[in-house]
């Protein structure tokens, strides 16, 4: 259906009074598209505030995607964080515990002895790089027999002293009161104490 032009005039309470008397077809609150309308938009109050309205409803969504960019991006380098931190403190222990038997059933050291932990990482998270927590153990008592811990339990103060397993068990205990979130202050800092035993060795 053929539309009539029509004057450039304000149609609303906003835009009452502009508008440049030219017939237009194409009008946005009675103001012509091309001039009068962009005008208004750019030079009065309340055009500035329709046109912010429409920014911000335009780019919230914008803004949201990035942040959960932002978000999933930072699980991704701090997920990495964590895995390199790992190996560090796996390598540290390998190297401290070298020539030291299985720390659950005794069987003379070996080059492939596992980084076993007492207090299980994934249940025991504040501990993951507690190296008083992990110790050098074979392949069958730490993947077969999922830790071996009973005799594992009796090792431990053998190898670390009454003192450090006690203080040990108060940490393990601790950990369940109180939910562990790792960031990258924390593990920046365990990172530079690993390094450090390390060159103690």
């Amino acid at each position: 259906m053929k539309q009539n032009p029509k004057k450039c005039k304000g149609t609303t309470s906003t835009t009452n009074g502009y508008g440049c008397g030219d017939l237009t077809i194409f009008r946005k609150y009675g103001l012509c598209k091309s001039k009068c309308y962009p005008n208004w938009l750019l030079n009065t109050p309340a055009g500035k505030n329709k046109m912010n309205s429409a920014i911000t409803t335009v780019s919230a969504p914008r803004k949201d995607l990035e942040r959960e960019s932002k978000s999933t991006k930072d699980r991704k380098k701090l997920g990495s964080v964590l895995s390199s931190l790992t190996n560090l403190t796996n390598k540290y222990v390998r190297m401290r515990d070298v020539g030291k038997s299985c720390i659950s059933c005794g069987i003379p050291y070996k080059s492939d002895f596992d980084a076993g932990h007492f207090y299980k990482a994934e249940l025991y998270t504040s501990l993951k790089f507690d190296v008083d927590n992990i110790h050098g153990q074979c392949i069958k008592c730490n993947r077969m027999l999922e830790g071996n811990l009973n005799p594992y339990s009796i090792n431990l103060p053998n190898r670390i002293g009454d003192v450090r397993y006690k203080a040990l068990i108060l940490r393990a205990e601790q950990d369940k009161k109180q939910s562990n979130k790792w960031d990258r202050l924390k593990l920046q800092t365990i990172r530079k104490q690993i390094n450090k035993l390390t060159k103690e060795l």
